[in-house]
């Protein structure tokens, strides 16, 4: 990555780090918690990092699973199906679980299902990569 991509001012470099690395540990939190989604996070984190850090930006584009998402989100504006389907089912797994645990709170039933539904409905909707590669062709 060259230099000139990172931001001019060492006080956004550093701001962004810092924004970066929260996103990055809610990104790696939402593995393992129902109601964090991992993908955004860790997309913001990418994107923090490349104006803030190259060699963090470097770790996160060198990781075995984070990776190749973030490679094809900035080299195509796109997840591959694969990446979304999966994504989708572990989030309407952990969330449908998550609801049953609070199955006394008709209110944060109905929010889990908001926000299951609307992070759903966005990551759906953004571009599959299959479909953006063949569309190239």
């Amino acid at each position: 990555m060259p230099a000139s991509r990172l931001h001019a001012s060492p006080l956004v470099r550093w701001l962004l780090w810092i924004t970066g690395s929260i996103a990055l540990l809610l990104g790696i939190l939402g593995v393992f918690l129902p109601v964090l989604p991992t993908t955004p996070f860790i997309l913001l984190a990418a994107a923090c990092y490349a104006k803030a850090s190259e060699r963090f930006h470097q770790r996160l584009l060198a990781h075995r699973s984070f990776g190749p998402v973030i490679r094809d989100w900035e080299e195509c504006r796109s997840l591959s199906l694969k990446t979304k389907k999966v994504a989708i089912s572990m989030m309407t797994l952990s969330i449908s679980v998550s609801i049953w645990a609070v199955r006394e709170y008709l209110w944060l039933q109905l929010m889990l299902a908001g926000i299951a539904v609307s992070v759903g409905t966005w990551l759906w909707r953004l571009p599959s990569r299959d479909a953006v590669t063949l569309e190239e062709t």
